[in-house]
């Protein structure tokens, strides 16, 4: 059978017509689409949804005050985009989801430790998420929460087989109409429409209300971390959603226009969050947006509720659409694939039934789960943010080899040592500063309970990965970075293992024509 030309119409990949065929391949020159401004956007919408409304809870219900609450939430936000958005100008560049580009640093099947870390967060989020929709729909409207639960993963999977473009669409369609009906609410808050309990009003949620007040140093770390972790925990798949991007697409102007969005919607839902917690006594972000929503305007309530859960499921295919990419990732690392659409359903719908069925059985505070969970899955990712960005910006600086990295004999080896050992002591040192449910790790306990371990884990990962590589020879992958970038730019077959594969067909980015 003969093989189909690299450069293949727009409209087969677009997924504006038919299911994206691209996975974990490189997005060849003349595929390259979309508008770098629809970045700014597209994250905002990512994040203008009930989970980052829940992280206001957090902080109220430490013993927390509104005030303070906000001001953690906003440096943590700061820290955790500022890492979350330099991961974004890998995709123009590269042309290849996050985790494929990070053999880089790990090697061919040495990413599969950190493919294990994102796989926990990307999950991890639909969890929770599968949890915020089903207790909050039947708590507000009565729906069965397993109905609902089933029904918003058949609505996530198939947003996610469809693909990237789809996502995008879905998100900005979302944003249109979310965006004013937030600013209504945000407006009759201000203007003291929407009132609470008298006993959630002086409570002020356990610390103080929205005045002076209400501090303590742990509580203010803890929040802080979990709106850090939040925005890093996008960090191993923002680079999956600008690879469709044309590849000059300037630099600078990616990281702020993902950096504006993504932590613009967080920085006007957290302080809403907070403030509900405080005022109306929610511990349920749904209840909290139809109470809200219904003093200012009636019926603005269920109108921002189905809105909320919309978003939350656009969100939820996102994780499932990144989740898919990680898992052929991690498989292509042991045994190279030929992933094309039957690959991608089977593996979002696998990823489906795990997430739904412990989301559906789950049930436990819901504050001290999600504050949880975002720690772990800082723990996990912030050693490898580290490793990945400074190898690209301060070690590689942007040139890899992309048809080597679909190849275990490439250049970048199987066993990546370097970013192996880095991200490994990273973790490792992390543990004495970390806090999270039952366990305090010794130097937190010195410190009072004060959580400082992601600073550890990014300065040791990041500081180690540097001097490692300091001795590492980068004029010997010279030639196999010209020789891949003549090879994509020609259009011609990329043979992994320098071999046809098994069929006997070539494999084209490490995809066969067959799969198609």
């Amino acid at each position: 059978m003969a093989v189909k030309p690299l450069q293949r119409s727009l409209a087969e990949h677009s997924g504006a017509d038919v299911i994206e065929s691209l996975s974990i391949q490189h997005v060849p020159f003349a595929e390259r689409h979309g508008k770098l401004w629809k970045q700014g956007p597209f994250w905002f919408q990512g994040n203008f949804q009930p989970f980052t409304l829940s992280l206001g809870f957090i902080g109220p219900g430490l013993g927390l005050s509104v005030g303070w609450t906000v001001l953690a939430s906003a440096l943590g936000l700061l820290v955790g985009t500022f890492f979350m958005a330099f991961h974004a100008s890998q995709g123009p560049r590269l042309g290849l989801p996050q985790m494929i580009q990070s053999r880089g640093q790990f090697g061919y099947r040495g990413v599969i430790v950190p493919l294990a870390a994102t796989l926990f967060t990307f999950v991890g989020f639909n969890v929770v998420d599968t949890i915020i929709i089903g207790n909050g729909l039947q708590a507000v409207f009565g729906w069965d929460a397993t109905v609902v639960g089933i029904g918003i993963t058949v609505i996530a999977v198939v947003l996610a087989v469809y693909g990237h473009d789809w996502l995008h669409r879905a998100f900005q369609v979302l944003f249109w109409c979310s965006a004013p009906c937030w600013l209504v609410l945000s407006v009759g808050i201000l203007a003291g429409q929407v009132a609470g309990s008298a006993e959630a009003g002086a409570d002020g949620g356990g610390g103080g209300g929205v005045g002076v007040g209400g501090f303590t140093l742990v509580a203010f770390m803890v929040q802080f971390t979990a709106a850090a972790g939040y925005n890093i925990s996008y960090a191993p798949y923002v680079s999956d959603y600008s690879r469709y991007l044309p590849r000059d697409t300037p630099t600078p102007r990616i990281i702020a226009s993902v950096f504006g969005g993504a932590a613009g919607s967080p920085m006007w839902l957290i302080p809403i969050g907070a403030w509900m917690a405080a005022t109306l006594g929610v511990n349920d972000p749904l209840a909290g947006i139809l109470d809200a929503g219904d003093q200012v305007v009636s019926g603005l309530g269920a109108v921002l509720t189905l809105l909320s859960v919309l978003a939350l499921v656009a969100t939820m295919g996102l994780n499932a659409y990144s989740g898919m990419l990680t898992v052929l990732t991690g498989v292509d690392s042991v045994r190279p694939l030929r992933p094309g659409r039957r690959a991608r359903v089977l593996t979002i719908s696998g990823l489906a039934v795990v997430w739904c069925a412990v989301g559906l059985s789950v049930s436990a505070d819901f504050s001290t789960a999600l504050g949880n969970a975002l720690l772990l899955m800082l723990y996990l990712l912030i050693p490898w943010t580290a490793v990945n960005l400074v190898d690209y910006f301060f070690v590689r600086r942007g040139h890899y080899a992309i048809t080597h990295l679909f190849r275990p004999d490439g250049i970048y080896g199987t066993w990546a040592w370097r970013g192996l050992v880095a991200y490994g002591v990273g973790l490792a040192l992390m543990v004495p500063f970390m806090v999270v449910g039952p366990f305090t790790g010794p130097v937190a306990e010195a410190l009072g309970g004060v959580d400082v371990a992601f600073v550890v884990g990014l300065a040791v990962s990041g500081v180690l990965y540097y001097v490692l590589t300091r001795r590492l020879d980068l004029t010997t992958e010279e030639p196999a970075v010209a020789a891949s970038e003549r090879e994509l730019a020609l259009g011609e077959p990329v043979l992994v293992n320098d071999s046809p594969t098994a069929a006997g067909t070539p494999v084209v980015n490490g995809t066969s024509a067959v799969d198609k």
